[in-house]
């Protein structure tokens, strides 16, 4: 974008007003050689250096100065002229935020009000500036209220990606993208564990009592995670069907059995009420993994989990059992 402005400049300054005085023509050719380097400066730092500096709005800025600085040289208060300070607001509009998109524009109305003060009487100033401004205003406006909703159905979006609908845990891919992270990471001197919860008999809920009930029953095992475990220690997650999963970093494989206790403990003491008013004893089985203890990459870690938890089951349900140490 900087390019096609420097080039727009040049063809400028053989042609329009910028091409009718030797003052013009350099100006010109200075706006031209400042947006190349501008150009080459933005395409060789990367943008998290740029948007930590403020880069972005200093470039809008920048975009203000040269428009309304053209104008000024050029003797310049034509519409058309004034037109070209859309571009900066533009492309902040597109690309910055609510409070960046505010300043670029005042910005742009203030460098155009000085000009046109300069250049025309004050009624005709007035005139030009009331139309201009409220076209800029407008434009500012719609284009961030457009950007922030696109963020709003992008942050839905993502939700609904990331997040199961029945339980409001997680999905298996979040977890997968967790537990890769915490696998890898070098500062989690007490490892990982990963706590696989099965619901005892869930074919039989749905069976006995409809989908419906089974469906409750999930709900209801999920809150109780969420009253045993801190989210902000640890992943809640639905891996599928009947089966939740809590995973904790930086956590020994004792520390997660308790805390694994604790979960059957308090699913133990919270029997599901049904829509009658009935309450239904609800068993989990789980199983408890630890890496490095048990297993060291991803998919042998599920697998430790998995066998523990089938051992609990194996074992008569409603219990909690550790994966053996290899």
């Amino acid at each position: 974008m900087l390019l096609v402005c420097a080039v727009t400049m040049l063809v400028f300054s053989l042609f329009g007003p910028n091409a009718v005085s030797t003052a013009g023509i350099i100006a010109s050719w200075l706006t031209a050689a400042v947006l190349v380097g501008l150009a080459l400066t933005y395409h060789l730092t990367s943008p998290e250096r740029i948007d930590r500096r403020g880069g972005y709005v200093f470039i809008a800025l920048i975009g203000v100065v040269l428009c309304c600085g053209m104008n000024w040289i050029t003797n310049d208060p034509s519409a058309g002229g004034q037109a070209f300070l859309a571009f900066p607001v533009l492309w902040a509009g597109v690309h910055l935020r609510r409070a960046a998109v505010q300043v670029v524009t005042v910005a742009a109305l203030a460098g155009d009000a000085v000009v046109l003060f300069h250049l025309e009487p004050v009624g005709y100033a007035v005139s030009d500036l009331s139309f201009f401004g409220a076209v800029l205003a407008v434009m500012a406006l719609m284009l961030t209220r457009s950007g922030e909703t696109q963020d709003r159905l992008v942050a839905m979006l993502k939700e609904q990606a990331s997040v199961d609908s029945l339980t409001g845990l997680v999905n298996r891919r979040v977890l997968d993208e967790a537990l890769t992270e915490a696998l890898t990471t070098q500062t989690r001197p007490l490892g990982t564990s990963l706590v696989l919860v099965d619901i005892d008999s869930f074919k039989s809920i749905n069976d006995q009592y409809g989908h419906p009930v089974g469906d409750d029953a999930l709900v209801h095992i999920a809150g109780v995670l969420r009253s045993v475990v801190r989210p902000s220690d640890a992943v809640l997650s639905r891996m599928g069907g009947d089966e939740l999963a809590v995973l904790l970093p930086d956590c020994p494989a004792d520390v997660a059995a308790r805390r694994a206790a604790d979960v059957l403990d308090a699913v133990r003491a919270a029997p599901l009420q049904l829509r009658d008013g009935t309450l239904l004893a609800v068993s989990v089985s789980l199983g408890v993994a630890h890496a490095p203890s048990h297993a060291e990459q991803l998919e042998e870690l599920y697998a430790a989990a998995d066998t523990a938890l089938y051992a609990a089951k194996r074992a008569g349900r409603d219990q909690v059992r550790v994966a053996e140490v290899r």
